[in-house]
């Protein structure tokens, strides 16, 4: 697999800085973005395109939390993070309510589809209202489960020593750390997508 780390200069570090990362990638990008290789020859093209592919690849992968994690645990562990079949317990309630809403949203967005009756827009425009309020609530309570995830991440990266030259035990232990955070990221950013495109749409 390619090392999006080295490719945009990083440590291996479960915790890296958005602004860092943003600045390499478009210091290493700037030469081969395609706006700039016109005059260059098929080939050349054609590399440099390939090579600002992967650089964009890797910045996305990088900036994300996630995505970053779940490329660090793959590096590490020589294989990709497990799914797990059942949402932890202290997700449940959290799960339920995000199903329920978007559920909720999903029939108000179906039940006013061809409506044209200026009364009903104005009824219709305050039950959106009123769902969106409910939506942006639960939005504000996943995302401060988020940032306090992302608070976990970087305590982990404070004590982060890569291996081999860490002491193992305490290394595997970081590792199951991350693998958790990995797992609940998925879920918290999950959840704030499908809420999202609710919104967007309850907002046309």
């Amino acid at each position: 697999m390619t090392d999006y780390f080295a490719l945009l200069n990083q440590p291996r570090r479960p915790w890296l800085d958005p602004e860092a990362i943003k600045q390499e990638f478009l210091a290493r990008s700037a030469a081969v973005h395609p706006d700039r290789a016109h005059h260059l020859s098929d080939a050349e093209r054609d590399a440099a395109q390939k090579q600002y592919v992967e650089l964009n690849a890797a910045y996305n992968c990088l900036k994300n939390p996630r995505e970053r994690l779940r490329t660090l645990l793959q590096m590490e562990l020589g294989t990709s993070p497990k799914g797990i079949q059942h949402i932890p317990s202290n997700l449940v309630d959290v799960s339920m309510e995000v199903g329920k809403v978007c559920r909720e949203a999903d029939g108000i967005v179906q039940e006013q589809r061809g409506v044209t009756s200026p009364l009903l827009k104005v009824k219709w425009f305050e039950r959106n209202q009123a769902q969106l309020d409910k939506m942006r609530q639960l939005q504000n309570q996943i995302g401060a489960q988020r940032e306090a995830a992302l608070g976990e991440l970087k305590e982990i990266d404070a004590r982060w020593s890569p291996s081999p030259h860490s002491d193992s035990t305490d290394h595997d232990a970081q590792l199951l750390q991350l693998e958790e955070l990995y797992r609940l990221f998925s879920y918290v950013d999950r959840w704030l997508q499908q809420m999202q495109e609710r919104m967007v749409e309850l907002s046309v």
